[in-house]
Formats: structure tokens, C-alpha cells, sequence
């Protein structure tokens, strides 16, 4: 879908294309791409660049355009994965803006609405790329916060009874940490290549407070990170604990209850072994042995802690 939005107090909607009008293409056709090609004479290769979703943030240029690729989160909510991050493409050249996101996003409606109700003028090419990136450090920091939501519901469901389910929760919601936290660091880089790149072109203060925001996410991933690492450690060994302690019961269990069977395995055996068959208080009698036999057995363990 191609949409075009004039600056005028914040962006707005309009028919179609004038100068100075910003071009956002979200989930393009084939006929979308071939339109934004031969109407604005767009690089084919930089629409390839930011199709694919692994994609690094990064800056480029060919025959005047200057691509600048970031990445930012959005919903995924497949493969137990909740949020994942992928790649917008703003490729400019003069007066033309165009923002490329093969994937559907909260981000650009949000930022659209932002600036309309603060009014927000946006009168170059940098200024509009440091804007973006201070909405995706916003996104990541509020879709970080439902992680770490979701992370301690996981964990309460954990502390009552260790499941798999629940551990595998926690493995997804780790793949989405550091899903963000590879890309966070990608766009900082990126802060720093668009400051050379555009250099006294850029709002100082308007750069200050984008790579604060950054700085911001980035340490709140990386704690969260660390957090979880060690959350995912500790019910590691619990498990472990909990395998030595039911295999220790177990043997003990097993030695208990063969002191019996070896001493019915004696006066079973087909020899002499000083009871006459006669005597009507042979089995009460190795029965009580083997049986006194097992408590003692018993006492002891649960008196070096075994039981």
C-alpha cells in the first residue's frame, strides 16, 4: 500500500504525490515496487535490501539516493516468539521521502499521529530519520515492557510447579530479547554513521535526545537479558536438584527394600539352611528379621538425611 502524507503542523494524508511529500510504502505489491521504480526512479536493488528481513541497519548510496535502513519492532506472535524486529528502508533523494517496511507496524501509524497532535514540523531528510528512530526507541521500550510482563507471569507459573511448557515460554521470550538487543545496537551504530554522514545538517538537540532514548533501550535489553539468563539458570539447577533428590529416594527405596528380599532369597534357596520345615513359626520368624531388618535400614537413612 502507498500512501503519501504532506508536513504541514505534523503529517496528514493527501491524494497523491506533490513535492515535498513524504511516500510510505508498506507491504508493497509487485506493482507497487514497479510503480515506485519507474515514477520516482527508485534503485531496484535498494527495494531487495529491505525485503530481506535479517537485514543489518545500515547507510548506502547509488546514483544520488541515499538508502538508510533500520530496524524496528513490531507483533509476531508465531513460534511462541511474541515480538521480533525487521527492517524499514527511508530512501531520499532532494525533495523526495520514501519509507519502505515489507511487514505491518504499529510504528509509522503511531508516528504519524504523534506529530499531528504536537504539531511537529519536520523540514528535512535527517531531521525525519532522526524522528523514526526516536519512535523505535520508544516501540522497543514499550514492547520490552510486555516482555518482561509476560516473563514474570512465566515465572509465577514456575515457582508453583517446574513444567516445560512454562520453560519453553521463557526460552521464546529470551529469543525476543536478544532478537531486540542485536538490533537496538544496530540502529546506535547507525546514530553514529548518520551524525558523519549528515553532520551540521542535523538538530544537536533533537540527536541528543534520540541517542539517549537508544542508550535507554539498549541498557533496559541488556538488563532484562542478564535478568532472565539468570532466572533461566537458577530453574536449571533446581531441576537438576530436584532429579538428585527423586533418583536418591529412589536408591534408598531400593536398598530398603532389598534387605528383605536377600534374606527370602536365602531361606528360599532348595538347601539346608537350619530351619526345619516343620516348624510352624519358620516364616513369621524370617518375616519379623527381614522386616526389622528394613525399619533399622530405614531409621538410619532418615537419619543421615537420605530420606
Amino acid at each position: 500500500m502507498i500512501t503519501y502524507l504532506k508536513c504541514e503542523n505534523g503529517f496528514a494524508e493527501v491524494g497523491e504525490w506533490s513535492s515535498g511529500c513524504w511516500v510510505d510504502v508498506e507491504q508493497p505489491t509487485p506493482e507497487e515496487l514497479e510503480t515506485l521504480m519507474s515514477r520516482f526512479g527508485l534503485p531496484g536493488d535498494f527495494l531487495e535490501d529491505i525485503s530481506d528481513i535479517d537485514e543489518r541497519p545500515r547507510v548506502e548510496r547509488n546514483d544520488g539516493w541515499i538508502c538508510t535502513i533500520l530496524r524496528i519492532p513490531i507483533e509476531y506472535k508465531k513460534e511462541g516468539v511474541p515480538y521480533v524486529t525487521v527492517p524499514v528502508g527511508v530512501i531520499v533523494n532532494g525533495e523526495y521521502i520514501i519509507t519502505v517496511c515489507y511487514y505491518t507496524n504499529k510504528l509509522i501509524p503511531d508516528f504519524v499521529e504523534h506529530s499531528q497532535k504536537r504539531g511537529i514540523d519536520v523540514p528535512t531528510a535527517p531531521d525525519f530519520i532522526l524522528r523514526l528512530l526516536n519512535s523505535s526507541a520508544y516501540w522497543y521500550l514499550a514492547y520490552l515492557k510486555d516482555v518482561k510482563n509476560m516473563v514474570a507471569d512465566a515465572e509465577s507459573g514456575l515457582r508453583e510447579s517446574i513444567r516445560n511448557e512454562e520453560l519453553l515460554r521463557l526460552m521464546n521470550l529470551q529469543k525476543s530479547f536478544v532478537i531486540f538487543a542485536t538490533s537496538i545496537s544496530g540502529n546506535n551504530i547507525l546514530l553514529d554513521r548518520i551524525k558523519r554522514l549528515y553532520g551540521h545538517e542535523l538538530d544537536k538537540e533533537l540527536f541528543e535526545d534520540v541517542s539517549i532514548e537508544l542508550r535507554q533501550a539498549d541498557s533496559t535489553v541488556t538488563i532484562a537479558t542478564q535478568m532472565l539468563d539468570r532466572t533461566l539458570n537458577t530453574y536449571a539447577s533446581v531441576i537438576s536438584n530436584n532429579v538428585n533428590a527423586i533418583m536418591k529416594r529412589l536408591t534408598s527405596i531400593s536398598l530398603i527394600l532389598m534387605i528383605p528380599t536377600l534374606i527370602a532369597s536365602f531361606y528360599g534357596m532348595n538347601v539346608d539352611v537350619g530351619i526345619s520345615m516343620d516348624n510352624h513359626w519358620a516364616f513369621a520368624a524370617i518375616g519379623s528379621v527381614g522386616f526389622a531388618l528394613a525399619v533399622i535400614t530405614c531409621i538410619w537413612m532418615r537419619k543421615i538425611k537420605w530420606l
